[in-house]
C-alpha cells in the first residue's frame, strides 16, 4: 500500500506540475507596433539636373541643360524653406552663354511626396554680347519618385536689374521666361 500512495502522490504531482506549466504559456502581451515608412523625405542637400528653354518676344527659343545644388528645411509641417544654385548653358544662336541664379524657395507639402514653391533670386547671365545681371521670379511643383529622387517642373520670369540692358527695349518686368524640367538626388 506504501507503494501504491506513493505513485499515487507521484501521479498527482506530475499531473499539477504540467497544469501549472500549461498556465505559464498564457502570457497576456500588447502586440508590437507595425513599421511604417518614415515617407519623403525633403529635408536635407539635393542635386541634379535639368534641362529646357528661355523664351523672351525678340530672341529665338534658346535651349539649356544645367545643374543644381540646394538645401531644404522643414520649418513647420508642412512648410518647406530652402536655398539653391543654378547654372546652365545656354545654347544660342551662334553666341552661347551661361545663366547662374541664387535662389530662396519657400513651399508646402500637398502630401508627402508633392511640394509645390515660389522662388525667387539673383544672378548673371555669363558670355554672350555681355554679361548683365538678372533677377528671377516664379514656380514649381516637385514629385518624390523613390525615397531619394524627385522629378521638378518649374518656370521662371527673367528680369533685367540695369534697365539700359533690356532685351526687347520695352521696359518689360520680365524680360524672358524659364521653363525647365529637373531630375534631383536628394543625399
Amino acid at each position: 500500500m506504501a507503494i501504491r500512495s506513493l505513485l499515487l502522490g507521484a501521479s498527482i504531482a506530475v499531473v499539477a506540475s504540467v497544469g501549472a506549466q500549461a498556465a505559464d504559456l498564457i502570457i497576456p502581451t500588447t502586440p508590437e507596433p507595425i513599421y511604417e515608412a518614415a515617407g519623403f523625405s525633403w529635408d536635407g542637400l539635393y542635386a541634379g539636373i535639368e534641362a529646357g528653354g528661355i523664351f523672351a518676344d525678340d530672341v529665338d527659343t534658346t535651349g539649356l541643360v544645367g545643374g543644381i545644388v540646394g538645401v531644404n528645411f522643414t520649418v513647420a509641417d508642412p512648410i518647406v524653406v530652402g536655398i539653391e544654385v543654378q547654372a546652365d548653358y545656354l545654347f544660342l544662336d551662334g553666341d552661347d552663354a551661361g545663366l547662374v541664379l541664387a535662389l530662396g524657395r519657400v513651399g508646402a507639402l500637398l502630401t508627402d511626396s508633392v511640394l509645390i514653391y515660389a522662388a525667387g533670386g539673383l544672378g548673371s547671365t555669363i558670355g554672350g554680347d555681355d554679361d548683365t545681371g538678372v533677377f528671377a521670379l516664379g514656380a514649381g511643383v516637385e514629385v518624390a519618385l523613390t525615397d531619394s529622387v524627385s522629378l521638378r517642373g518649374e518656370v521662371l520670369g527673367l528680369g533685367n536689374l540695369d534697365d539700359d540692358d533690356d532685351i526687347d527695349g520695352d521696359d518689360d518686368f520680365f524680360a524672358a521666361g524659364k521653363a525647365t524640367v529637373g531630375v534631383f538626388y536628394h543625399f
